[in-house]
């Protein structure tokens, strides 16, 4: 620790902190404009300046760290003078029409100039032909842009698109697409949330209405398992009818928070009462007659532990193959771990020097991960080991090692990297002696993973301290997931990687506690939710009762993290909840929350009330909302060994791998085809044993399910697997599949 003085008051600082760093935890005010404390510093505004004894001149507090004894002087009659200039500079033909502003009302210009008495211009330059610039979601004018540059390091750094960049120029530098005349990204918005002023816009909201017309709910994210914070953002009246809320946006508090691009513009998902096709007493005699309830697992803690109680009551089965596959998983995990969770969080992923990521196109399954994986590469140079049988251009910039395996051969991959990592590890005799007898050779010739890749893998990482392994959901559905799951318990168990298990759904690990799940038997007489959220009475879908959105209810979710996460009603919802149903048939509670604090503490819940649950961060960041699980060590679990790997299973033919596709999100909006969201997309090697070209109408058989797609060739992939989107498709098709699939392909059109 450094000892120094701010202002005259003695304060500490820690290896790597820098100035602005303890001022801010200290409570010292010095002001800033382009500093964001989740990237590196910009450095561009200067607005930051200190004085430090026996310095000449000003310092940046921003990027420069304290020395033992320094006296920093944070106000003085100097530094006001040189921050009043800084901000004269800052608003030289700034237009100053606050009021046709998106920004006005929440603009970082518009309070440093208030702050600063700034009531003129003082300057003045030639004005420059700026062009205004339309990127889809993202509307950009050069001529508020401030050159900040906090966008181009939250894109870098953060995100890992590297979409964007500064084209310098003097007074005619502007911000530009990195590669190409238009904007290649992901589109996640982060850009337009820390960008101080009104430069950088969503284009759907622009003009549409004033900040300080807005309310704002806190919330959480309902489209992965990261739990991402967020503030919907409502009007009354406007767009939507008189005396009703509609959400305008969803914004984040982006110093400490980043929101992905399904979690920032796709939040119109509200349930619509309209739809309903039965009536209430349907659906309860729908609940008393039924033998089994199908849900998904995007529902909250609380209608989870409703839908146990009912099972209990009613004697019926639950189907959740999502739920019940990552359930399965863990036990089998637990056997060898000792611990009811896994160990890693995505503090312990940003935190890290080296990574394994296997079995997850984690860029859309998780784009939380991927965030957390991209800050470990850029802020701690980790070496990053991504192994899957498709490459993911999204992530090439990020990870320092691709190994590509054979499709379905995930087992053997495992067993391979649990030799690799557990080699002087004190395992079971029964575990070490089935370890020794795998045979190497085959296990590398089947899964294509040679002994010079995981040697390269093992050498990049020799030197380091922090080490995470990160599981994807192809091993939770993989057939012999269980002895999957049994290795990498032995990994966190006996090697120095942290391990997380990363859930599909935003709540697959809160159901997964919750709930006594049966296997699906796809033939039972069943009610549960369609994909609109709609609570379907008959099999046949035929008849729909609407229930709540995840953005119309109070309730709780389980992230990635571990963490109980609190939801809001940002809308209101004119209808019918599963605890009204629940308590037509024996279940009763006054309300769905009052079940929050009955959450079962066995599964490492606790028993807090929702309205003691707080949801946001602290001016430094700490998140303090909901809390997380109790950790539990399993002394007495009932333990097996690990099973032989006996043949591993060849995928030949025309393969589709199930996942969403970078921007589904975008076919909510009208700068997107929802055509090309749903289209089977596959590299010129897929085109050829597929026997169909760009543009045709394919019909793929799915199990019992016949699906008709578009076909576009992505020059970008390779190989012979073809990505499949299931966005759109009922729950009982694919939930806890393996996502690859070898299936047959039928031209049909063009």
């Amino acid at each position: 620790m450094i000892t120094f003085t701010i202002d005259g008051r003695d304060v500490e600082a820690a290896r790597g902190e820098t100035i602005l760093n303890v001022a801010r935890r200290e409570g010292i005010y010095i002001p800033t404009m382009c500093y964001l404390s989740k990237t590196t510093p910009c450095a561009s505004c200067r607005m930051c300046v200190v004085e430090a004894e026996g310095v000449e001149g000003f310092v940046l507090s921003c990027q420069t760290p304290p020395t033992e004894g320094l006296s920093v002087t944070t106000h003085s009659e100097l530094l006001e003078t040189e921050r009043v200039n800084i901000m004269r500079m800052y608003d030289v033909n700034h237009p100053l029409e606050c009021g046709v502003c998106d920004k006005s009302g929440e603009c970082d210009l518009q309070n440093k100039t208030l702050e600063f008495g700034i009531d003129r211009q003082h300057f003045s330059a030639k004005d420059q032909a700026r062009e205004i610039k339309n990127w889809g979601l993202i509307h950009y004018d050069p001529s508020l842009c401030i050159l900040c540059e906090k966008c181009v390091h939250v894109c870098n750094e953060i995100i890992g698109d590297d979409a964007i960049e500064v084209q310098f120029g003097g007074y005619k530098s502007t911000i530009i697409p990195k590669n190409s005349d238009e904007l290649d990204c992901t589109f996640c918005g982060e850009c337009i949330a820390v960008c101080p002023v009104g430069a950088l816009v969503s284009s759907e909201f622009q003009y549409r209405a004033n900040a300080w017309e807005l309310s704002r709910i806190p919330s959480t994210c309902a489209h992965c398992s990261a739990g991402c914070a967020l503030e919907y953002e409502i009007k009354t009246g406007g767009a939507a009818s008189v005396g009703q809320e509609s959400i305008y946006r969803v914004s984040n508090n982006f110093e400490v928070a980043t929101l992905c691009g399904a979690g920032r513009f796709h939040f119109d998902f509200t349930a619509d009462t309209s739809r309903d096709t039965a009536d209430f007493s349907q659906a309860t005699d729908a609940l008393r007659s039924c033998e089994a309830i199908r849900f998904s697992s995007v529902i909250t803690n609380e209608e989870a532990w409703i839908l146990q109680k009912l099972k209990e009551t009613l004697g019926i089965k639950l189907y959740n193959e999502d739920a019940r596959h990552f359930q399965e998983f863990m036990r089998a995990y637990t056997m060898k771990s000792k611990q009811l969770h896994y160990g890693a969080s995505l503090a312990d992923i940003k935190a890290s020097d080296a990574i394994i990521m296997i079995g997850s196109r984690i860029s859309t399954d998780n784009p939380g991960v991927r965030y957390a994986m991209t800050e470990a590469a850029r802020h701690h140079g980790a070496k990053i080991s991504y192994m899957h049988p498709l490459e993911d251009t999204l992530m090439q910039n990020t990870i320092t090692q691709f190994v590509k395996y054979e499709v379905g051969t995930e087992e053997g991959v495992v067993a391979l990297l649990a030799l690799a990592l557990l080699q002087d590890a004190d395992l079971d005799t029964e575990d070490k002696n089935i370890l020794d007898q795998l045979d190497e050779g085959y296990l590398s010739a089947e899964s294509n993973v040679g002994e010079e890749e995981i040697s390269l893998m093992m050498n990049a990482f020799a030197r380091s301290t922090k080490k995470t392994l990160i599981v994807g959901s192809d091993l939770l559905s993989h057939p012999q997931s269980h002895n999957i799951a049994k290795l990498i318990g032995l990994i966190a168990m006996h090697s120095d990687f942290r391990v997380m298990i990363v859930p599909k759904h935003v709540n697959t690990l809160g159901v997964s506690l919750l709930c006594d799940l049966d296997a699906d038997e796809q033939t039972a007489s069943v009610v549960g939710y369609n994909a609109q959220g709609d609570f379907v009475i008959a099999s046949s879908g035929a008849r729909d009762f609407s229930v709540p959105a995840l953005n119309q209810q109070e309730g709780t979710v389980t992230s990635v993290d571990k963490q109980v996460l609190p939801i809001n009603v940002a809308v209101g919802f004119e209808g019918s909840t599963l605890n009204d149903l629940a308590s037509a048939v024996g279940v009763v509670a006054r309300e769905t929350v009052d079940y929050t604090c009955k959450l079962p503490e066995s599964k490492g819940f606790q028993a807090v009330v929702f309205d003691a649950l707080e949801n946001f961060y602290t001016p430094l960041g700490d998140d303090v909302r909901g809390y997380y699980l109790s950790t539990r060590h399993i002394a007495d679990v009932r333990v097996t060994p690990l099973q032989d790997i006996d043949e591993l299973p060849e995928f030949n033919g025309t393969v589709v791998y199930h996942c969403e596709p970078v921007r589904q999100f975008n076919s909510y909006t009208a700068y997107h085809s929802d055509e090309e969201d749903r289209a089977l997309v596959g590299s010129p090697q897929f085109a050829v044993a597929a026997k169909i070209s760009d543009g045709d109408q394919v019909e793929i058989a799915l199990r019992a399910h016949k699906v008709i797609r578009h076909f576009r060739v992505d020059e970008t992939l390779k190989g012979t697997v073809a990505l499949h989107p299931t966005f759109d498709l009922p729950l009982e098709v694919l939930d806890g599949q393996y996502r690859f699939e070898k299936v047959k392909i039928m031209k049909v059109g063009s």
